[in-house]
């Protein structure tokens, strides 16, 4: 079963001003004459992490990982309750990878993501599916309603009615009938510990829900409060806005990614982005290699998730 490729450090980073005031910070690691290849954190809000490097060979590729806007080193932060989201928004975040690329000076890459990434990699290949060599998409999340309130409306509190306590304690009793819309106005407070109260809340729920079983690391890492809070508000932001997507859009035009080779990874124990999304995706783009992986939940790291992405890299490394 494949895993981790060895740790490495970036050969290279920069900020790379994308304009609305925006800085996103970027860095590359690996072979720089490899074949380009990008990958795309999720949250939104999550920021990019050195983990997400070891997911491609790095004497074959030349890898690429970017902080979206308002996250990670990025600026302006998320947590500063001053930074203004309007111009954080998919078509922004779309717009900012053909950015890089071109800065970059790169014809074509892969793209891969999970979660939050998988919606953005979709948007992107989609838009641009002539600048997109592979795509490899995990956790797959397309921000439809039935998708947001199965896990921010109740949903899955069927399955964590313990956990969901904590989550819903910060809203008052009644507001609970529109949580995505109460949080907003909770991560937007003027008062520092209503909104950190409430990021800490929204990110312990995320974090202690996308794996099988709990991992206290994992959980204290999204529940830092200025990590928190960005993450909670840039995700509540995008989820209040549905992604700023048509109905049903990015699984309507899954065939434009016709004449792209493919990989959907999905967790059939998932409970942040449930399997049935990834089956659409699948019956959309059937040209797409598809792998349910029996034993895991969400988070990319599990063994039988990892095996199948750096599988699929290893595979589309000799790829032209």
């Amino acid at each position: 079963m494949r895993t981790f490729y060895p740790e490495i450090e970036p050969y290279e980073t920069g900020l790379l001003e994308v304009g609305d005031g925006q800085t996103l910070y970027w860095e590359a690691s690996g072979n720089p004459e490899g074949k380009p290849a990008v990958y795309l954190h999720g949250g939104p809000g999550g920021a990019s992490s050195a983990s997400q490097r070891r997911v491609f060979d790095p004497e074959k590729y030349r890898i690429i990982l970017f902080d979206q806007r308002g996250c990670g080193q990025s600026t302006p932060h998320a947590s500063d309750p001053a930074a203004d989201l309007a111009a954080n928004t998919t078509w922004h975040l779309v717009a900012d990878l053909e950015t890089l690329r071109e800065h970059l000076g790169i014809d074509r890459w892969l793209v891969c993501g999970g979660s939050w990434g998988s919606s953005l990699g979709l948007a992107y290949a989609q838009t641009h599916p002539d600048k997109v060599t592979e795509l490899i998409v995990r956790g797959i999340f397309t921000l439809r309603p039935v998708e947001l309130d199965w896990f921010y409306e109740g949903g899955a509190a069927a399955i964590y009615p313990d956990l969901w306590e904590s989550f819903i304690a910060p809203v008052p009793v009644d507001e609970r009938g529109h949580l995505i819309e109460a949080y907003s106005r909770l991560l937007n407070d003027p008062d520092q510990f209503v909104r950190e109260r409430a990021g800490v809340a929204w990110s312990t729920w995320e974090s202690s829900t996308i794996t099988l079983l709990q991992e206290p690391d994992k959980i204290a890492h999204f529940t830092e409060p200025a990590f928190a809070v960005a993450f909670a508000r840039i995700e509540n932001h995008y989820f209040s806005n549905r992604g700023w997507f048509e109905p049903n859009q990015l699984i309507r035009d899954a065939g434009k990614l016709a004449d792209i080779p493919g990989v959907i990874v999905q967790g059939r124990y998932d409970m942040c982005t449930p399997a049935f999304t990834a089956w659409e995706l699948h019956k959309n783009w059937p040209e797409a290699e598809f792998q349910m992986i029996p034993d895991a939940g969400h988070a990319f790291d599990q063994p039988g998730i990892l095996d199948a992405i750096v599988t699929a890299t290893d595979r589309f490394a000799a790829a032209e």
